[in-house]
């Protein structure tokens, strides 16, 4: 009775599944097509002929090959500065035992109530007085001053680990940096990547802050740069927007297929404590 019953749920999701990936698949579709093709009265779901030159055309028209190298830049510094200033705050908020370090803690998760609009207009400020508009520092320097939400979830994991451990090293002589680099970070290699992709992905697809701080085109991430390539062009092309999108997308999705294992065993395990 089980084994029909696994087999008809594991098709009903298969199916729901492709429901979910019908957008995708018309945005590859579009990206194939020719304007007669995407214009045309009746519905054409796999493109004849289909036109290749579309993907080529689009790195012209976006210049995608610069802004590929700048987000790609700025998703692997970013994701590095919050490693480090929120394992570190994690640490901090778990391991270590110093005076009103609770109410620290629930202040610092205070501030995720507050909406990243509220603050905008005060970074900017910030920002321009300290010559750092027109530059990447704005998209990088917030990133090493630590996340309450991926501080919030390292602690939870870091209170997992058995306190003995630390004892141990602790009655051996290590340092607290010696302590938190050789015993909790190998510890937290699931949740650091959960922390490392969510980062990442944020980054990528951040257009708000980039269309702020970013005036030069040489500097545009690929967000900015697919706004721009909609705004300048009247009438829009939608193959090279479909393609210049495809593009983009595609390291994200084979970054998902290949941390879902990690990133599947990171959510489960942050927060159980043994």
């Amino acid at each position: 009775m089980k084994f029909p019953f696994k087999v008809l749920i594991h098709t009903l999701l298969i199916l729901l599944s492709m429901f979910f990936l019908i957008p995708l698949f018309w945005m590859i579709s579009t990206s194939l097509k020719s304007p007669d093709q995407i214009f045309s009265s009746s519905l054409i779901w796999i493109p004849k002929p289909i036109v290749w030159e579309n993907y080529f055309k689009a790195f012209d028209y976006v210049n995608l090959a610069n802004a590929f190298k700048n987000t790609l830049f700025l998703s692997c510094v970013n994701v590095m500065g919050v490693l480090i200033s929120s394992s570190l705050a994690a640490y901090a908020f778990s391991v270590l035992r110093w005076k009103y370090r609770e109410a620290f803690f629930y202040l610092t998760l205070s501030t995720m109530m507050l909406p990243e609009m509220v603050t905008l207009v005060p970074q900017f400020v910030l920002f321009q007085k300290l010559g750092f508009y027109g530059s990447f520092l704005p998209l990088i320097v917030p990133q090493f001053c630590g996340n309450a939400f991926f501080i919030f979830l390292l602690r939870q994991f870091f209170l997992t680990i058995p306190k003995d451990l630390h004892e141990a090293a602790s009655i051996d002589g290590a340092s607290e940096f010696k302590i938190y680099r050789k015993i909790y970070l190998p510890l937290s290699i699931p949740s650091l990547m959960v922390v490392a992709l969510f980062q990442f992905l944020y980054t990528w697809n951040d257009l708000m802050k980039p269309s702020i701080y970013l005036i030069d085109s040489n500097q545009y991430t690929l967000s900015l740069a697919l706004q721009q390539f909609k705004a300048q062009h009247g009438g829009t092309e939608w193959a090279l927007l479909m393609a210049s999108t495809t593009i983009v997308i595609l390291p994200i999705i084979f970054i998902f297929f290949i941390a879902q294992k990690v990133f599947v065993q990171g959510i489960s395990m942050t927060g159980i404590k043994e």
